[in-house]
């Protein structure tokens, strides 16, 4: 019995007990994967586990046939970009290559833990999308001398986040590998995506009239998106910014 279905502890024992097995030959009908895909369906949840350096999922609940379409077995990398909205593609693709990254420095290490959170839209069974938290939990294991990645989504439609709010963290605060609430979700840039946006083209050394041509804006809009990015931060250029915000892995 469920005793308290946002608890995050199962996600816990699931690890505890499948990674000394590489996340292989899971047994569904184990009493702790019972509860477990209980708790998942009444948090409105999924997971998968997979290798990260082999690119592969090892295993996925139930719940990913309902939330992304997809059903379990058949679950692999790929899915998450065919079912990402149109308009969150590039955030998905940032949060890949920080993964990526991440998981090579682990690799490096022989050692360690690293988080990553986000919230993303996905397509789900019926054809529409939600908005759902993902929580990536990447480590090393010593036994398989690979890096691990277990990942939670959950759907966050019923949360009210800030206006133009968008969660993200990077980091290895194990507290942050919880159940959301508002206070995690609100936790990330104070950006919109179009501003995000705006300075990551400028990071890539774009200016002002190449920017508005490559985002079909005016130069005054642009200009406009500058001035509010700076007044948002507190900082006094966008470089200053940028040095900061690649600091804290928002770029």
């Amino acid at each position: 019995m469920i005793t308290n279905p946002k608890s995050y502890s199962l996600f816990f024992r699931f690890i505890e007990a499948y990674a000394p097995l590489g996340f292989r030959g899971i047994d569904r009908n184990d009493p702790l994967m019972v509860e477990f895909e209980d708790m998942m369906e009444e948090n409105d949840q999924f997971l998968y586990a997979g290798d990260f350096l082999q690119f592969k999922i090892l295993f996925a609940s139930k719940r990913s046939t309902q939330m992304i379409g997809i059903d379990p077995a058949e679950l692999n990398p790929y899915h998450f970009s065919e079912a990402a909205h149109p308009d969150d593609s590039i955030k998905l693709s940032l949060g890949r290559a920080k993964n990526i990254k991440h998981a090579n420095e682990l690799y490096i290490a022989k050692s360690g833990h690293a988080i990553l959170s986000g919230n993303i839209r996905m397509r789900n069974a019926e054809g529409s999308y939600n908005d759902l938290l993902n929580q990536c939990l990447l480590f090393y294991s010593e036994i398989y001398k690979t890096v691990f990645i277990i990942v939670i989504y959950t759907n966050v439609d019923r949360f009210k986040l800030k206006k133009n709010k968008s969660h993200y963290y990077v980091g290895d605060d194990m507290s942050m590998l919880r159940y959301p609430d508002e206070d995690l979700l609100n936790i990330g840039s104070p950006l919109s995506a179009r501003e995000s946006e705006i300075v990551r083209l400028i990071k890539d050394g774009m200016h002002t009239e190449q920017i508005a041509k490559k985002l079909f804006l005016s130069v005054h809009t642009v200009n406009t998106h500058r001035g509010n990015i700076l007044t948002k931060t507190g900082f006094g250029t966008i470089s200053e910014l940028i040095i900061d915000f690649q600091k804290r892995g928002l770029l």
